[in-house]
């Protein structure tokens, strides 16, 4: 197990920790959990920088990023669906892609065949992650920090959770159309009985 590997995986239990915090009610909580997804974004880029540049590439290190995106924002998801932030149909059109996709890559996988992420995918992926962040952010500036400031921050941190709310059914978009790209660029691979 590599540096890399460790650091895409440490967003796992991350996950947990974050959706943990939000249901948690005392003051500095929202912070704490704005805090640990930054650092959780962070390492999804540094995972990918470190293996990049010290040669650690490898297949597990490509399939289990890509895992471990969706389950820290799937969880996260969730928790917002369950917070009634977001509405649950959305959470459902990522749902299924994510399964539809994860599947192809399984069947592609025992062909021989590495289905790494593409740009739509990665574009959907930082789409999400900048959602949750202003998700996150909205709660942590009405709550705590309008507490240690001793001011009503509501007006501020409204337009802050539409924003995220906004990026966040453009973030579905991108889902849906990297989705069907991967449908197209690999459909020989899962759907060809001869392979």
């Amino acid at each position: 197990m590599n540096l890399p590997n460790l650091i895409t995986l440490s967003r796992v239990p991350l996950m947990f920790l974050v959706v943990w915090l939000m249901y948690q009610s005392w003051h500095g909580a929202p912070t704490l959990a704005f805090s640990l997804f930054v650092i959780a974004a962070v390492g999804d880029w540094l995972d990918g920088y470190i293996a990049r540049t010290r040669k650690l590439v490898s297949t597990f290190g490509k399939f289990m990023d890509a895992l471990t995106d969706k389950i820290f924002v799937i969880g996260l998801m969730i928790a917002f669906v369950e917070k009634q932030l977001v509405p649950i149909y959305w959470v459902l059109i990522v749902l299924c892609r994510e399964f539809l996709i994860s599947g192809m890559r399984m069947m592609a996988a025992a062909k021989g065949v590495v289905v790494a992420a593409e740009r739509g995918g990665k574009a959907k992926t930082l789409t999400q992650l900048v959602a949750v962040g202003f998700l996150l952010f909205a709660p942590m500036l009405e709550e705590d920090v309008a507490r240690w400031l001793h001011l009503d921050l509501a007006d501020y941190g409204r337009p802050i959770y539409w924003t995220g709310l906004g990026l966040f059914i453009l973030s579905v978009y991108f889902t849906v159309r990297s989705g069907w790209d991967y449908i197209v660029k690999y459909r020989q691979v899962v759907f060809d009985e001869q392979t």
